[in-house]
C-alpha cells in the first residue's frame, strides 16, 4: 500500500529543552532499538512543531523511533495520533526471509497507545505460517480501532491461507464489527468465508467502496452476492471467475448502486481439464456496462488452451485482457470480433503461427485499444506495421520482444523500427513486455 503524504497544521513552537534533560529524558522505545547517539542542538530543538511532525512523516519507523530520544517535545510529537494513522506491520521468519520484521515489542506498544489512532493499516508476511498467524493474533487485538483500510499481503506463496478458518475468520471479525467505518480491503489468497462477508456487511456496508478478494476458496457466490446487494456505495471489485454470476452483475446494476469503476476478474485454472468455466449471458454485461458506462472491466487468464471454451463467443465489455499462458490464435480471433471496448491486450505466449490476421481484426474494430504487450508468439514485420498503421498514435505502450518480429521481403528489423516510429510520432524499438 503506497504511504499518502498527510497535510499537518501549523501549531505553537515548543520553549526550549536544555542539554542536561535531554539526557534526562529517554523513549520507552529505548528497549527496543538501543541508546540512541542522536544528540540535538540548540537549533535543531527551536525547529516548529509542524516542521518536526513533517520531518518524522517521512523518516523510516526506526530512525523516527530512534529521532524520538532527542527529547521529550520530539518524544512527544512521536506520539501525536498524526504519525499513527497509517502503519504496516512487516512479519517475517529470520529462516525464511531477508526483510526486518517489525520488533514484537514495538507492536505491543503500538497496540497499547495507538490502536484507536490505525486507520490504514497493512500486513505484509512471508511465505511462514507463524507470520500468517501472528499478524491474526495483531488483528484480534485491534479491539478499539476504527480502520478505515485493511491489507493483508503475502509477499511470497499465500501464507494466510495456511492458517486454520476458524483462526483466521475471529480475528478478521474483530475488526469489521469494530471498525464501522472499512471503505477499502485487500484480502487475497485468504480462508476469508461467506459468515464472515456477512459480519463485513452487517457493520460496513455503508462506507465500504473497494474489496479485493481474489482467491478466496471458501467465498461462495451467494456470500459475494449478499456484499453487492447491500454495499450500494461499492466502487472496485476484484474476485475470482468461479464466483461472478448473471445474478452478481445484475445486482451491481440496480438503481441502488453507484456506478461501478473497476471490475476485476481472475479466471485461473487449479485442475487442468478438470473444471469446466461457465458462460455469462451478453445480457447480464450489458446491464452492468448500461448502469456503470465507464467501468473497466479487468480479465487475468492462466488457462490452457483447451480451457478457453466459456470466453467471448458472444460480444464482451472486456477493457483489460492479460494472458499468462499460451491463447490460441482463435481465441485472439474472438476477441477481435467481440471486444469492442479493450483498451489494452497483453498475451504472454501463443506458439508459432504468425498472428498477422488477428492483430488487424483487432485494430479494426478494437477503437479504444491503447496498450499491446506480445511475449512469445510471431508476428511478421509487416503485418505487425499494418497494425501499428491502423491503430496510429492511440497506442502509448506498445511492447513488443523483437524475438516475436518475423522478417519478410518487405521490411527487414532496421526499417521496421524507423516505419513503426512514424506510425506512432515517437521512436518506437522492440522491447521487454512490462510487469503487470
Amino acid at each position: 500500500m503506497k504511504r499518502a503524504k498527510q497535510e499537518v497544521g501549523l501549531e505553537n513552537e515548543a520553549p526550549q529543552t536544555s542539554q542536561k534533560s535531554k539526557k534526562q529524558k529517554t523513549c520507552s522505545y529505548s528497549s527496543v532499538f538501543g541508546e540512541s547517539d542522536l544528540h540535538s542542538s540548540r537549533d535543531w530543538g527551536n525547529l516548529p512543531h509542524h516542521i518536526i511532525l513533517r520531518v518524522f512523516q517521512f523518516l523510516p519507523l526506526i530512525d523516527r523511533a530512534r529521532a524520538s530520544s532527542v527529547c521529550r517535545r520530539w518524544n512527544e510529537i512521536f506520539h501525536i495520533p498524526d504519525l499513527w494513522r497509517r502503519f504496516e506491520f512487516e512479519l517475517n521468519q529470520p529462516a525464511t526471509s531477508y526483510i526486518k520484521s517489525t520488533h514484537p515489542d514495538l507492536i505491543q506498544q503500538i497496540i497499547k497507545r495507538h490502536a484507536d489512532h490505525l486507520q490504514y493499516v497493512s500486513f505484509k508476511v512471508d511465505s511462514s505460517t507463524e507470520s500468517a498467524e501472528a499478524a491474526c493474533d495483531i488483528l484480534s487485538q485491534l479491539v478499539n480501532c476504527s480502520i478505515k483500510t485493511l491489507g493483508l499481503i503475502s509477499t511470497a506463496k499465500p501464507s494466510f491461507m495456511n492458517v486454520s478458518k476458524a483462526h483466521f475468520a475471529s480475528a478478521l471479525t474483530v475488526v469489521f464489527v469494530n471498525s464501522k467505518s472499512l471503505s477499502s480491503i485487500k484480502i487475497d489468497d485468504t480462508p476469508l468465508d461467506d459468515p464472515s462477508l456477512k459480519v463485513l456487511v452487517a457493520n460496513n456496508s455503508d462506507t465500504l467502496k473497494l474489496l479485493k478478494m481474489s482467491s478466496c476458496p471458501h467465498v461462495s457466490p451467494a456470500g459475494i452476492l449478499c456484499v453487492a446487494d447491500q454495499c450500494h456505495g461499492l466502487k472496485e471489485l476484484a474476485l475470482n471467475y468461479y464466483i461472478l454470476s448473471d445474478e452478481l452483475l445484475l445486482a451491481l446494476s440496480s438503481e441502488k448502486h453507484v456506478d461501478l469503476e473497476h471490475l476485476r476478474i481472475d479466471v485461473v485454472s487449479e485442475n487442468p481439464g478438470q473444471v469446466e468455466f461457465h458462460t455469462i449471458k451478453k445480457q447480464s454485461w450489458d446491464a452492468l456496462v448500461k448502469h456503470s458506462p465507464k467501468v473497466n472491466i479487468v480479465m487475468y487468464f492462466f488457462l490452457y488452451e483447451e480451457e478457453f471454451d466459456a470466453f467471448f463467443r458472444d460480444e464482451t465489455p472486456v477493457t483489460h485482457l492479460y494472458f499468462g499462458r499460451a491463447v490460441s490464435k482463435a481465441m485472439l480471433g474472438r476477441i477481435g470480433m467481440n471486444c469492442p471496448r479493450l483498451i489494452e491486450l497483453v498475451v504472454c505466449a501463443n506458439g508459432l503461427q504468425p498472428l498477422d490476421d488477428e492483430l488487424i481484426r483487432i485494430a479494426e474494430r478494437c477503437k479504444n485499444l491503447t496498450a499491446m504487450g506480445l511475449g512469445e508468439c510471431e508476428v511478421t514485420c509487416r503485418g505487425f506495421i499494418e497494425f501499428v498503421k491502423m491503430c496510429g498514435g492511440r497506442l502509448t505502450q506498445l511492447s513488443i520482444m523483437e524475438e516475436v518480429l518475423i522478417p519478410d521481403n518487405d521490411y527487414s528489423l532496421d526499417r521496421l523500427h524507423l516505419e513503426v516510429s512514424k506510425h506512432l510520432g515517437r521512436m518506437w524499438f522492440p522491447d521487454m513486455m512490462p510487469t503487470w
